[in-house]
Order: structure tokens, then C-alpha cells, then sequence
């Protein structure tokens, strides 16, 4: 009889299993201060963490005074996956969580991700982490929903076979959690000192289960 907490664990991308917010979210506010509209990197971080910037059109065509094209967004989607392509690392530690968890819960682990599947697949291959999760990807952008609707992680537990209200979530973002807990599934959350002071407040508010700052004890939590 299994030991185990739960039957998968599901572990988002961005922020989670790659440090890659930064790099992305930089390459936004860039083409946003061309476009007309100028913000800090800590207020477009705060506007679009952990969401899909098609999902923000409307916001973004209020504050440009311009229609968010096909073009831009492809654009945007070149520039950011050129630089995450020359300076992505992995989150400090998610290499040896993830390998923890994978043998721990012999291969039934999953990344279901908001964002578009080349963005997720370059970063697995670029952090070594695509062995673990090859053919158990999932993306927002080809579901009905993105998060914070369930859809995604409703895929993967699909996928999987395993009821989701018996799925772990791994998360760091209030989108991200809503999504996993509108699925039914127990959320952790991943907040790490850098991610500020009123992170896990935030976390808690949304529904997450528990929250924990440093990957290394993740596999402790899901065993």
C-alpha cells in the first residue's frame, strides 16, 4: 500500500521549475514603453506575472492606444524566447526536487503550464528538466481556458488517470493557484524571500495549502 500523500504531482513552469520571469517580463515592459506605455519592471511584474499577455489585451490596448496585433505578439514571442533561449537557469534546486519527486512518485509527475508550448518545451530543454516531464506537457494556450480557470491541470490529471482532487499543485503565483484549486487539487506554494514580503499573504488568500521557500523541501512536503 502506497505511502503517498497523493497519486501525481503537477508542477508549473514559469517561476516554479525556471527562473525565466525575469527575462520574459523584462522583454514585455520593453515592447510596452515602445508601444507608448511605460512602466518599472516591478509594476510589470505585478500587472502580468503568471498570466498570458493575449489574455491582457484589452488591458494593454487601454493603456497604448493600440490594437494588440498578431504581429506584436509574435514579435514579443521572438525577443523573449531569444533571450530566454541565452540566459535561462533553473530555479535554484528544482533540478534535484524534480528528480526527488519523479522517483518518489515513479514518473507520475506533470507540467502544466499558462503558457505556450515551445516557451515551455525550449525551457525544459534548456534547464536539463525535459527527461523528467517529455510526454506530460501541457499548455493553457491549447485549452478552451488558461489560468486561472482548472482546464490545464484538469488535462494533466486527466492524462495521468488520477482523479485531480488527488494531485499535489506546485505554484508560486495567485493566477496559478486559483487554477490548481479550481481543479480540486491541494496547492503548494513556492515563495522564495526574493518574491517579496506579501507573497505568501497573497497565496493564502487564494487557497493555497501550504508554502515553502526553498525547492529543497518540496519532496519532503509530498511524501
Amino acid at each position: 500500500m502506497s505511502l503517498l500523500k497523493f497519486d501525481a504531482v503537477l508542477f508549473d513552469c514559469d517561476g516554479v521549475l525556471v527562473d525565466s520571469e525575469p527575462i520574459t517580463n523584462g522583454v514585455l515592459r520593453d515592447m510596452l514603453e515602445e508601444a507608448g506605455w511605460k512602466l518599472s519592471s516591478a509594476e510589470c511584474m505585478r500587472l502580468f506575472i503568471g498570466k498570458a499577455v493575449k489574455d491582457e489585451a484589452a488591458l494593454i490596448e487601454e493603456k497604448t492606444g493600440r490594437p494588440l496585433t498578431d504581429e506584436w505578439l509574435h514579435e514579443f514571442r521572438g525577443r523573449r524566447n531569444e533571450g530566454l533561449a541565452e540566459g535561462l537557469l533553473p530555479i535554484r534546486g528544482a533540478l534535484e526536487a524534480v528528480a526527488q519527486i519523479h522517483t518518489l512518485y515513479q514518473g507520475r509527475i506533470a507540467c502544466a503550464s499558462g503558457a505556450d508550448r515551445f516557451k515551455v518545451e525550449l525551457q525544459l530543454e534548456k534547464c536539463g528538466l525535459m527527461p523528467y516531464f517529455k510526454d506530460r506537457i501541457f499548455s493553457g494556450h491549447e485549452l478552451p481556458r488558461s489560468k486561472p480557470a482548472p482546464d490545464v491541470y484538469l488535462a494533466a490529471a486527466a492524462a495521468l488517470s488520477v482523479d485531480p482532487k488527488r494531485c499535489a499543485v506546485v505554484e508560486d503565483t495567485v493566477t496559478g493557484v486559483m487554477s490548481g484549486v479550481a481543479a480540486g487539487a491541494t496547492v503548494f506554494g513556492y515563495s522564495p524571500a526574493e518574491a517579496g514580503h506579501d507573497a505568501p499573504a497573497a497565496l493564502r488568500a487564494v487557497g493555497v495549502a501550504d508554502i515553502f521557500t526553498d525547492m529543497k523541501d518540496l519532496a519532503r512536503l509530498l511524501g
